[in-house]
């Protein structure tokens, strides 16, 4: 041990960083050596090509070079889906063949600081009158589901990657509720390790009483977690041909998946990012076609920020992010970091590269002279990079849809969304999420043959403006698809909702004859009952948005951040746990 000792401390030295030496005791500095092995095994090419790259990095960030010099922007072909066309259709049903090959990664590592709560976000729920499901519940749902429909009796599996923070806390999560009905092979747990802070431009570590400083190092960590867990490798072996990755509070994303898996197969994608239409000057990164001038070509994620300099460097986009007149969308789609992995090309690139994505620096600096920072930083990487590790041959593309299918994150506060929303941007917070979620429900009803009025409640809650439509919440086991949500609504049905009504439907639960909703209504299917609802007339009292403002309420995390509550006053429920076929006509 002390030979080994000995030589991390000669490969510290040799690094630069002395420094962490000084004013050490025996005890600190064998913990210091300790620490410093365990982070050389951890980091791909270890302390010594950490340290490389930082140097490199920072020297450029000081020089303000520009990381898209040579490169030539384009725009990148894709598809365009609309929700409901003939296309959009066909996709989904190619797609639901390609479930049964597809393995899901949850990249989950993050905290709900920002938005004033303590826990895992994963742990929020996306419907406050369905707040005992979370959106693990709901993503797990959404994947049983499509396993049930689709899985040709294979289980889907379910990779998370986590982080110090949230990392126990997801296992806790998961055993209290005995995953969600997942079975405990189908889930596996990666957790993502933090990486040295940087202090100054020579990349010396900052440290304190002997322990080096550690920060998160980006989600781009999942493709080296995979490769080093042999998951992708396992995978493969297993015949699966498809990786889907989604983020942790974008609740509706499911909503999209079969559709972009078609997408998938039909042009055969190595790689396929979800878009959606993006405004210019949107804080969302855009899918760009680089072109170098030694003939290297990429189709990538541009962070939103440079973008726009990148755009104005070039004569074709010298104006910058602005918009296509014929769409009033900028050309280049936004990137929503869900993204559709074809797995050989995947497997093949993890095995050359073992992953490890490129890498960045964003550093605070303390003064003109560029040479020390205000607060340390690192290096960091992200998941949508992993284009840029691609052969040339690879097929990479986007599928854009319209925003309201597939994306309404949760990752502002009551405060920052005001903001945002007196600003014209979304909101992007726990009520307008909520919102979405339920305006998309009832457009997929609509779309489905039901006749819905979508306009509900509309009011400011806590400083925010939202127009609820309908409080329709269809949960994953009635079905995910647009395709699986026509057939649970017969053609010659007839079936209306009222603005201010309610809707629970969850299992399998079709409306056959009339259905009239003048009120709330909650339909419960258990595993293995059907609901079939041929006449069925509700009109009660039904449930109403309230602003959350007395001291109840404010006592009540999940009701605060939302600002608003709902009173229930009447429901008619019809909760069936018998199996077999029940027939409701009253």
């Amino acid at each position: 041990a002390a030979g080994q000792d000995k030589s991390m401390e000669d490969k510290l030295r040799s690094l630069g960083q002395e420094h962490l030496f000084e004013g050490l005791d025996d005890s600190q500095r064998a913990g210091l050596l300790q620490q410093a092995s365990e982070l050389d095994s951890q980091l791909p090419g270890g302390l010594v090509g950490y340290v490389e790259t930082a140097q490199k990095l920072l020297n450029d960030s000081a020089e303000g070079v520009n990381p898209f010099s040579g490169f030539q922007p384009q725009i990148p072909a894709g598809e365009k889906l609309q929700v409901g066309s003939e296309v959009f259709l066909e996709m989904e049903s190619v797609g639901s063949k390609a479930i049964k090959d597809a393995a899901f990664v949850l990249v989950a590592g993050g905290l709900g600081e920002r938005l004033g709560y303590k826990g895992i976000k994963v742990s929020l729920p996306l419907y406050i009158i369905e707040r005992e499901r979370c959106f693990l519940d709901l993503y797990i749902g959404h994947i049983l589901a499509l396993q049930r429909a689709h899985g040709d009796g294979r289980k889907l599996p379910l990779a998370i990657m986590t982080s110090d923070d949230t990392h126990a806390l997801t296992v806790e999560l998961l055993e209290k509720h005995k995953n969600f009905g997942m079975d405990s092979d189908q889930i596996i747990i990666v957790k993502q390790n933090k990486v040295p802070a940087l202090m100054d431009v020579k990349a010396r570590f900052a440290s304190s009483a002997g322990k080096i400083e550690t920060k998160p190092h980006g989600h781009g960590d999942v493709h080296t977690l995979l490769h080093q867990h042999g998951l992708v490798k396992k995978w493969q072996e297993e015949g699966r041909k498809w990786v889907v990755f989604f983020q942790d509070t974008n609740g509706i994303i499911f909503r999209a998946l079969t559709a972009v898996l078609g997408v998938s197969c039909k042009c055969n994608f190595d790689v396929n990012s979800v878009c959606v239409p993006r405004t210019p000057g949107e804080a969302v990164g855009g899918i760009c076609k680089l072109v170098h001038q030694d003939g290297r070509e990429f189709t990538v994620n541009v962070e939103y920020n440079q973008l726009d300099p990148l755009l104005r460097s070039t004569n074709d986009f010298a104006t910058g992010d602005v918009a296509d007149p014929a769409t009033g969308h900028s050309p280049f789609p936004g990137n929503i970091n869900c993204l559709v992995f074809g797995i050989a090309q995947y497997k093949n690139v993890l095995d050359a590269t073992g992953g490890k994505v490129n890498e960045f620096v964003n550093p605070k600096y303390a003064d003109s002279s560029k040479t020390s920072f205000k607060s340390p930083t690192r290096l960091e990487c992200m998941m949508q990079d992993f284009p840029l590790l691609l052969p040339p041959e690879s097929n990479v593309g986007f599928t854009e849809i319209d925003r309201w299918l597939c994306f309404s994150p949760v990752k502002n506060n009551l405060t920052d969304a005001a903001t945002k929303a007196r600003n014209g941007l979304p909101p992007e917070c726990a009520g307008s999420a909520e919102r979405d979620a339920m305006m998309l429900n009832c457009r997929l009803l609509s779309l489905a043959g039901v006749e819905v009025e979508m306009e509900g409640t509309s009011g400011t809650f806590a400083d925010i403006p939202i127009d609820f439509p309908p409080l329709v919440v269809l949960l994953p086991s009635f079905g995910t698809s647009l395709l699986e949500i026509k057939e649970k609504i017969s053609p010659d049905s007839k079936a209306k909702v009222t603005g201010r009504s309610a809707l629970v439907l969850e299992g399998d639960v079709s409306i056959q004859g009339t259905l009239e909703l003048d009120g709330a209504l909650v339909v419960r299917a258990a595993p293995g009952a059907k609901v079939v609802i041929q006449s069925l007339l509700v009109n009660n009292a039904g449930w109403r948005l309230e602003k959350a403002e007395d001291e109840d309420s404010m006592q009540d995390d999940m009701l605060k951040m939302r600002g608003y509550k709902v009173v229930r006053t009447e429901t008619k429920e019809i909760i069936i746990t018998e199996p077999g076929v029940h027939t409701i006509s009253h």
